[in-house]
């Protein structure tokens, strides 16, 4: 099954085989992250709802963090256009990131006085796992992060 959504970006929802993703293709202008966030959330409550995913509320919420702070730091950094893949795999959904810049983040030394410039210690701290790899061209960054509050799988709290 594929469904694309009308709009300025373009959205894309696969399901089969167990695999349940969503693309999102962003300008990296203007209202960008709010559109990336808004994606998000869509996807992880379309999943729940048509798919019958448990996904808690604080997962839409950590996971919209998330966003925000990836394609912050992709329209702040690198210049063009931008693209979120969302994927389900098991008891995680997947965000990647891509951009043009092939420069590739490190989280800096812990700083309380430095203003700023937290976004992937954030993320990091908020994933069960994170990957950065350069691509061809640009690079791709890519978190995974727990569905549930609860560790066997429930809603927790939804």
């Amino acid at each position: 099954m594929v469904r694309t959504f009308a709009g300025e970006d373009s959205v894309a929802a696969h399901s089969g085989d167990a695999v349940l993703s969503a693309a999102v293709a962003l300008d990296g202008q203007g209202p960008s992250i709010a559109r990336a966030r808004h994606a998000a959330a869509a996807f992880l409550t379309r999943m729940r709802s048509e798919h019958g995913v448990a996904v808690s509320r604080r997962a839409v919420e950590v996971t919209q963090l998330v966003v925000s702070e990836l394609v912050t730091n992709a329209q702040k950094y690198a210049f063009g256009p931008i693209v979120m893949d969302l994927r389900i795999a098991g008891h995680l959904v997947e965000v990647q990131v891509w951009d043009s810049d092939p420069v590739l983040p490190v989280a800096r030394a812990a700083d309380v006085g430095r203003v700023g410039q937290h976004g992937l210690e954030i993320v990091m701290a908020l994933c069960q796992s994170l990957e950065i790899t350069r691509e061809p061209v640009g690079k791709r960054i890519t978190a995974r992060l727990a569905l549930t509050d609860d560790p066997s799988g429930g809603p927790g709290g939804w």
